[in-house]
């Protein structure tokens, strides 16, 4: 089976869609060998990728403009990859728009649909496309992949597409080693993309009412690049109410990530909505605790082993704040239940999944045709 997986989220900084590209590519070299072959394809102006960055994998690199071959493939279904020097029996997109081909099967990936319910804080690429094309695509596709059932739910319920047709591929726990756990309460931890959807505005009132109850609060540390609509939170960073008491660090790579989570005392996702909630995992792996909304896939992913809140509610996340803080044995509690959950989570199994869903997919085509 020769295999092209879309490359280009993690071209540059490997944010979520980006890691769970890479990840899968490194999982599925082994699982596709010796007859085999996964090709990982790249189209940018000046992010090259003339070398493969998985092992037994290769790249497909071409310069053209990303936009500008988008606007193509999103709107006219034209070239198809084959006309660009690739032949494939799978052409895997890592967003919902389909990857144009004359003979492979074609799949795409959901990772969630907040570019329904807020087209307006995405970028404009997204805004213009995904809200118009995304639900045709998806059910054009010869599989869907999603990362979680709750994203499978929605795909079903809002974009139409058949239950069989989709395939959950959860993302994979880092190999990170347990981190022994620190002597003295450490930062309070965000980890993401400054956005709205990631409604850090919540979490600074929040941290603004835990301050001001305990004026010896840890720090509260953002770390994540900014992202579309990111001035209103980074504004507020800098009133006096929370100057040297919050500081936002930018995109931050694995080993400086591993570093803050080990230091951590709690990591806090307050996001309105996600797909899945990589970060929640990686701090479970570490051990640390964990905060998170009860939206979208998060209770899905965290489950039992931490503190869900409700995520318009700043009192009850201080609240939830304040008692990580004093309650040693809660903390620890959630620390050895992320553990253990984290488990679950495996890249190798995914990939037998996504395998699986290649070879279904495939099957689709040829009837097609036929």
């Amino acid at each position: 089976m020769r295999v092209l997986i879309d490359y280009r989220p993690a071209l540059r900084q490997r944010t979520g869609v980006g890691e769970y590209a890479h990840q899968l590519a490194v999982a599925l070299v082994p699982r596709l060998a010796p007859d085999g072959q996964l090709m990982l394809f790249s189209s940018s102006w000046k992010d090259r990728l003339p070398v493969s960055p998985v092992e037994g994998a290769s790249a497909v690199d071409l310069r053209i403009p990303v936009r500008l071959l988008n606007l193509a493939w999103h709107r006219l279904g034209w070239p198809p990859i084959e006309l660009l020097g690739a032949r494939a029996d799978v052409v895997h997109a890592m967003h919902p728009l389909l990857l144009p081909s004359r003979r492979a099967a074609q799949v795409v990936t959901v990772h969630d649909l907040y570019f329904l319910d807020a087209p307006g804080e995405t970028v404009a690429e997204i805004r213009r496309d995904y809200p118009r094309l995304a639900g045709a695509h998806a059910r054009r596709a010869d599989a869907v992949i999603v990362n979680s059932e709750h994203t499978a739910g929605q795909v079903v319920s809002r974009l139409g597409v058949d239950r069989g047709r989709i395939t959950v591929c959860y993302p994979g726990a880092p190999n990170w080693a347990r981190r022994e756990p620190p002597g003295s309460p450490g930062p309070i931890l965000f980890v993401g993309t400054i956005e709205p959807r990631k409604n850090v505005l919540t979490l600074l009132d929040a941290y603004r009412r835990l301050v001001a109850r305990r004026p010896g609060a840890p720090e509260l540390l953002l770390a994540g690049r900014a992202g579309q609509n990111a001035s209103a939170a980074l504004s507020e960073v800098g009133l006096a109410a929370l100057a040297g008491s919050v500081r936002h660090l930018g995109y931050v790579r694995d080993t400086e990530r591993q570093r803050l989570y080990r230091a951590a005392s709690m990591l806090v996702l307050p996001s309105l909505d996600e797909g899945f909630g990589m970060t929640a995992l990686e701090a479970m792996t570490v051990g640390v605790p964990v905060i998170a909304s009860n939206r979208g896939a998060l209770p899905e992913v965290v489950g039992e082993a931490g503190v869900l809140f409700e995520p318009l509610d700043s009192e009850e996340l201080a609240e939830a704040m304040e008692r990580l803080l004093d309650d040693r044995t809660l903390a620890d509690r959630c620390a050895e239940l992320g553990r253990a959950r984290s488990l679950r989570f495996d890249w190798g199994g995914s990939a037998d999944r996504l395998l699986e869903a290649y070879r279904q997919a495939i099957e689709r085509r040829r009837a097609r045709s036929s």
